[in-house]
């Protein structure tokens, strides 16, 4: 199997503390991903070395094998699927989803939404490789610039807040369950990351995801705008 730049990033791991890619026997790169491997200095490794000779258990001990009711957290460590950062992962993948149909079905925001959906990729491979979410601006605003035009969208684009319907068209439409992925994908987070003081111990995750639905949201009302 051919691997691009794309498949690659989204598959980095994490060993012994440096980034590495695993590549199956038979499995080549294209040449962008061989250069980003090159440049981000991550080594790759043949796919056989990835799989430990017993793996680690969060409470202590070890499995020969792993049991279909338990996944990676990270390296050889097994957590069962329900574990609140798997449940994290899962809505990151639900929200990666729902942004490709919006892709789809809202073409006059495509762009943007490309660059939303990078932005939630960068989240998975930030969170599994435990490095921060270094994001300055988000379709060309910062992040003080989102929060004014989300609490007042009248003054930016001429479109007061609206409650969506059925009328408002499906591009509307896609873009709300985009919207509403992310804030699920938020509350999860919360659920993840929470630390022993009851606060949040991947704050700049909460951040991006937090941006991500206030961005969705001032392109469902440029579109109602538009629609007018």
């Amino acid at each position: 199997m051919l691997y691009d730049e794309e498949a690659v990033r989204a598959n980095i791991r994490n060993r012994d503390g440096k980034r590495v890619y695993y590549l199956g026997k038979g499995d080549q790169l294209t040449s962008a991903a061989r250069d980003y491997l090159a440049r981000e200095r991550i080594e790759i490794l043949p796919a056989s070395q990835a799989r430990p000779q017993r793996y680690r258990l969060e409470g202590g001990g070890f499995l020969e094998e792993k049991p279909e009711h338990m996944t990676h957290l990270h390296s050889d460590l097994l957590v069962r699927k329900d574990h609140p950062r798997i449940v994290f992962r899962g809505k990151l993948d639900t929200l990666e989803a729902e942004l490709i149909l919006a892709q789809l079905d809202a073409p006059q925001v495509q762009e943007q939404l490309e660059e939303v959906l990078t932005l939630t990729r960068k989240i998975v491979a930030c969170e599994v490789l435990g490095e921060p979410v270094q994001l300055e601006t988000l379709c060309g605003m910062t992040e003080a610039e989102v929060r004014k035009r989300s609490h007042f969208p009248a003054d930016y684009y001429g479109q007061p807040h609206f409650m969506p319907s059925y009328r408002d068209g499906r591009a509307i439409a896609r873009l709300n369950r985009a919207r509403t992925a992310a804030r699920e994908a938020e509350l999860a987070a919360c659920a993840a990351f929470r630390d022993r003081e009851a606060g949040c111990s991947r704050r700049d995750i909460l951040q991006a995801l937090n941006r991500i639905s206030s961005v969705l949201y001032l392109m469902m009302i440029q579109e109602k705008g538009r629609n007018q």
